[in-house]
C-alpha cells in the first residue's frame, strides 16, 4: 500500500500555528529575525492578510500537519513604513496601502510555483486600498516584478529602510 501524497495548499494561519513559524524563520531570514510577538500582532490586525503553506501531515504520523512557509500582510500608512520586528497593536488610521510583509517558503518548496497563489490572495486582501507594497530583501526584485511591483526611491524617509537590511528595495504596485 503507498501513501498519499498531498499537494501543498496555502490555508488561512491560526494562533497555534504561530511557534512554528519561528523555524522557518530561521532557515528562510536567518539575519532578518522577527520574534513570534509580530506573527501574533499581524494576525490580529489582520487576520485576511495571513497564511501558512500547510504540506499536510507529518511524514512520521505525528498529529500537527507540517508547515513550509507563511505569507503576512496588512495595511499601511505611507511613507510611514513599519520598522522589521515592530509591533503595530492596530491597523493605521488612513491606511492607503497594502504591505506584503513576508512571502517566506522553505527551500525545498521553491521554484515549484507556490509563492504565485499566495500573492494573489494577499493582493486580493488588498482590495479596496488602491496600492500594494513591498521590501524587497536578499535581491528578490526580480521575483517581485513579475507581479508588476516596480522600486520606487524617494518616496520613504531616509533610513527608513535600515532594519530589513542593506540590500532592501521598497516597491509599489497599482492594484
Amino acid at each position: 500500500m503507498s501513501a498519499s501524497v498531498s499537494q501543498p495548499l496555502w490555508r488561512p494561519l491560526r494562533e497555534s500555528d504561530i511557534p512554528r513559524l519561528d523555524a522557518i524563520g530561521e532557515i528562510v531570514h536567518p539575519d532578518l529575525p522577527e520574534p513570534p510577538e509580530v506573527f501574533a500582532d499581524r494576525l490580529r490586525i489582520c487576520p485576511g492578510g495571513a497564511f501558512v503553506l500547510s504540506t499536510g501531515a507529518r511524514p512520521d504520523g505525528g498529529g500537527d500537519e507540517e508547515l513550509a512557509g507563511y505569507a503576512i500582510g496588512h495595511p499601511v500608512r505611507l511613507p510611514e513604513l513599519p520598522a522589521l520586528g515592530q509591533i503595530l497593536g492596530a491597523l493605521p488610521v488612513g491606511a492607503d496601502a497594502f504591505l506584503i510583509h513576508d512571502v517566506a517558503l522553505l527551500p525545498q518548496m521553491r521554484g515549484r510555483g507556490l509563492a504565485a497563489p499566495v500573492v494573489e490572495l494577499l493582493l486580493g486582501a488588498a482590495v479596496p486600498l488602491k496600492e500594494a507594497c513591498l521590501v524587497s530583501v536578499y535581491g528578490t526584485a526580480g521575483f517581485w516584478s513579475r507581479f508588476g511591483f516596480r522600486p520606487e526611491t524617494g518616496r520613504l524617509p531616509a533610513g527608513k529602510l535600515a532594519s530589513y537590511g542593506p540590500d532592501a528595495v521598497f516597491m509599489t504596485r497599482r492594484l
